[in-house]
């Protein structure tokens, strides 16, 4: 047997990544280390250790293959501890390649719709000697994970309502801080995030930004609640995928709410926000319509409850709520015409001064360096539009003017930390 090694997992744009490896080595590392000093094997297996047939990618879903392969080192060197590169540390840490072209280091995969963790086995190899203070270092082999590191989620903690009848697992996020009163934000997970594992709900998008310092600052402290639906938002009792605009979950998911509130008095009641994407995006245009007063403001991703659910009269009364819409243009998976961007103009006629529709033509790559086979930013499905929401580019309105107020230029969240009942 290897020696022990560390993985280092970030929640990307494109979801949780082990993105370095720290191996610990007898001495202090002095040089020799190299991108090709070390080959990086992995396995990926089911909790039943068998390697996964996963699907290619998001749009070939029945072209399945084990997941299995070297992933690809990008940067070798001296590190501390924590994988900070040093001079001359005793630990030394793998970069490794991530994003939508390296599924292999990929901590969670979709094998039947819904994501769940993989279990995934490294082997690393060392190909090249280094020179440490002990001598020349050669033939190291690690296959033993010693323990994880994941700063982006570990502030996350999970629980359960007690709704006797359909009680909800959820993640939920305590800020810290003085003891005033802060709001909360809900965040109501996309059709891949359902099932019966919590973090996923707060994994599978980059919903960590939320606890994030820059975004938490905005609002001086800020809950954060993330339910998980055990099948889909808009299940509506007999239809997993209805068009009715009913949901089997709204009960539970108020009650569940409710519950939260109840537990955690530090909350402000005035400046309560929700949120979601997609099958989510539908759930928050639900609660929004049955539960107006509940909520201080709303920001649906690429919703999906279809305008010829929503009445005149509810129209009336949303025009009143603050709102911001998220969609792209190009969405093949839920159709901007028939959802967003029907009910916003909808709403526009109905008088509404204090909605927004942040309307992408697509949805490409910003922040992470993805790149596609032609070395240009990945572009990626776009139905993502979590993804320019999270990484704070939802900033301009339909007409495609720079959203601002008084203290300037305006974002979801910036203006959502503005919005109170009161």
């Amino acid at each position: 047997m290897g020696k022990g090694y560390y993985a280092v997992v970030r929640v990307t744009d494109f979801g949780p990544y082990v993105t370095k490896l720290i191996l610990p080595v007898q001495g202090s590392v002095r040089e020799g280390l190299s991108g090709g000093s070390f080959s990086v094997y992995v396995e990926r297996r089911n909790s039943f250790g068998e390697i996964m047939l996963l699907p290619r990618n998001w749009v070939s879903r029945d072209a399945k293959e084990p997941s299995c392969g070297y992933a690809e080192v990008t940067d070798c060197y001296s590190s501390d501890f924590y994988g900070s590169r040093c001079d001359e540390g005793s630990y030394i840490a793998l970069e490794l390649a991530n994003g939508p072209a390296h599924s292999i280091t990929a901590e969670i995969s979709a094998p039947d719709g819904f994501n769940v963790s993989v279990i995934s086995d490294y082997r690393i190899t060392q190909l090249k000697p280094f020179k440490t203070d002990k001598g020349t270092a050669a033939g190291l082999l690690y296959d033993r994970k010693i323990g994880t590191r994941c700063s982006d989620y570990s502030d996350f903690r999970e629980s359960i309502s007690h709704d006797r009848e359909q009680p909800l697992r959820y993640g939920y996020y305590i800020p810290q801080g003085p003891s005033k009163k802060k709001p909360l934000i809900i965040w109501l997970h996309g059709g891949g995030e359902g099932g019966q594992e919590t973090k996923i709900a707060y994994m599978g998008n980059k919903v960590t930004a939320m606890a994030a310092s820059d975004i938490q600052q905005l609002f001086g402290g800020c809950y954060l609640f993330v339910p998980q639906c055990p099948t889909l938002w808009m299940h509506d009792g007999d239809e997993i995928y209805g068009r009715s605009g009913r949901s089997r979950y709204t009960g539970p998911l108020k009650a569940a709410i409710d519950e939260f509130l109840e537990n955690e008095p530090g909350i402000d009641r005035k400046r309560i926000y929700i949120g979601g994407d997609s099958n989510g995006g539908y759930m928050t245009m639900r609660l929004l319509i049955d539960y107006p007063e509940l909520f201080a403001a709303a920001f649906p991703v690429c919703e999906i409850l279809y305008d010829e659910n929503i009445s005149d009269e509810q129209i009336g009364t949303l025009a009143g709520k603050p709102i911001w819409f998220v969609h792209a243009r190009n969405d093949t998976i839920v159709d901007p015409g028939e959802t967003t961007e029907a009910t916003y103009l909808r709403l526009i006629a109905a008088g509404a001064s204090n909605v927004h529709f942040s309307y992408f033509d697509k949805i490409v790559d910003r922040h992470e360096g993805f790149l596609n086979e032609e070395g240009k930013p990945y572009e990626y499905m776009g139905h993502f539009a979590w993804i320019p929401l999270f990484e704070r580019d939802c900033d301009f309105d339909y007409d495609g003017k720079k959203v601002m107020d008084g203290t300037g230029q305006q974002d979801v969240f910036a203006w959502l930390a503005q919005q109170s009942l009161d």
